[in-house]
């Protein structure tokens, strides 16, 4: 599905677009990516592991535009991708419906800033309208600033996975899971 446009400024005067991600923004939305699993070890892919197959990205940006319930929310500035948001269910099977999974991305030079809150509070409006019951995320147990936002906004851990990511330097990273109930 697609979400209803929205504007926002920085304090930079700089305005940006928040809106959904369709087939026409692939290559922007790949160099984001890219962008964003360079910038920090809180992504959870590297580089050099982001699908910069512009085909398969505009079929899976159709897919979530023709979707009734999974949404993108995704900022531009100008027509550049510089944070993106995605909204699927946890599993497709009926019993799992009720269940919405969120990742975010931000680009490091867009962070503090506002723009991570607008988004989620986008994200979670809409998926109250799209009768969602409760969103789900994951984190590094050590990425304190992502955390933060999430609690603000109701997220509560009930998990960790120990051992969940394995960073390239050998060392180890848990996740936090948490909810917020809609």
């Amino acid at each position: 599905m697609l979400i209803k446009p929205r504007e926002m400024t920085f304090p930079s005067g700089e305005r940006v677009t928040i809106r959904s991600a369709v087939a026409e923004d692939a290559e922007s939305l790949c160099i984001h990516r890219m962008i964003t699993s360079s910038e920090t070890d809180f992504m959870a892919r590297y580089p050099e592991e982001c699908n910069m197959d512009i085909n398969v990205m505009q079929a899976n940006l159709t897919e979530i535009a023709e979707s009734p319930k999974c949404y993108m929310v995704t900022a531009f500035l100008e027509e550049r991708v510089i944070a993106d948001l995605g909204v699927s269910y946890v599993r497709s099977h009926q019993k799992y419906r009720h269940r919405a999974y969120m990742g975010i991305s931000i680009q490091e030079r867009y962070c503090n800033l506002g723009l991570g809150s607008i988004l989620v509070e986008i994200a979670l409006n809409q998926a109250r309208e799209n009768r969602f019951e409760q969103m789900e995320l994951g984190a590094f147990a050590d990425n304190a600033r992502a955390i933060r936002l999430y609690e603000k906004y109701g997220f509560r851990q009930y998990g960790i996975q120990p051992r969940a990511f394995k960073l390239k330097d050998g060392s180890y990273h848990d996740e936090v899971i948490m909810v917020k109930m809609l």
